[in-house]
């Protein structure tokens, strides 16, 4: 007879040989806080740690975990691994850095033009006073 489980009369069977054979007990770590977990899976890992129950099981080191994540913790907690975040802070400031230099540069032309029109303003002024006389 198959393992099966029964719930109002009904026998619900699973499927033989369709589960990974190295199916274990495994301690997800979070790395960031500590928090362990021991559960079951099928997670490659060669670092073991001792269990509260005395037991020594494979360790998976996690960034994120229920303890950490701001979802689940209702803060706003910020998990930068990589440097993602200075990364792109370094070109937002850099973006905001060339927006102001063009801005400064297009502030100038325009000056320079309208300097340039003032002056030939000016020149066309005398030449009209020099053709009165």
């Amino acid at each position: 007879m198959t393992q099966g489980v029964v719930t109002d009369n009904l026998v619900l069977r699973m499927k033989k040989d369709i589960h990974h054979k190295d199916y274990r007990p495994v301690i997800f770590k979070d790395s960031t806080n500590g928090f362990s977990v021991l559960t079951r899976s099928t997670a490659q890992s060669n670092v073991t740690e001792k269990w509260e129950d005395g037991n020594e099981y494979p360790v998976v080191e996690v960034y994120i975990s229920s303890a950490s994540h701001p979802f689940y913790t209702g803060k706003e907690k910020l998990v930068d691994i990589e440097g993602r975040v200075d990364r792109f802070k370094a070109k937002a400031a850099k973006a905001a850095e060339l927006r102001n230099k063009a801005a400064a540069k297009a502030a100038k032309q325009q000056q320079r033009r309208d300097n340039k029109t003032a002056d030939d303003k000016t020149k066309l002024g005398d030449k009209s006073a020099k053709s009165d006389k």
